[in-house]
């Protein structure tokens, strides 16, 4: 069974940092692309950012475009948000996912499995 652990959430003020992580449990991660989503309550699931498995390109959505980065580690098996310039709307649950399937979308998480258990992020004003 696959499995994703978050990591790194917190409560931070407006303008903070912080850096979450993404762990594979009992896999390696390199042959998946990786997707951190986001879900605030009353809201619908957020795709904030992906990165592809073989030549880590990587997708931003408009949101988080310039304050967030994605990256990979394969030889550690971790995948990382970077995010910075934190704004109180970056409130939410966090969540990577993982997909070997072409076609699925960064943006909604379809086709996205292997959910993490989410990790809080609050920014206060």
């Amino acid at each position: 069974q696959l499995q994703l652990v978050e990591s790194g959430g917190g409560l931070v003020q407006s303008g903070g940092s912080l850096r979450l992580s993404c762990a594979a449990s009992g896999f390696t991660l390199d042959g998946y692309a990786i997707g951190w989503f986001r879900q605030a309550p009353g809201k619908e699931r957020e795709g904030i950012s992906c990165i592809s498995s073989k030549n880590a390109s990587t997708y931003y959505a408009d949101s988080v475009k310039g304050r967030f980065t994605i990256s990979r580690d394969n030889a550690k098996n971790m995948v990382y948000l970077q995010m910075n310039s934190l704004k109180p709307e970056d409130t939410a649950v966090y969540y990577c996912a993982l997909t070997d399937l072409g076609g699925s979308n960064c943006n909604d998480g379809r086709g996205f499995g292997s959910w993490g258990q989410g990790t809080q992020v609050t920014v206060s004003s």
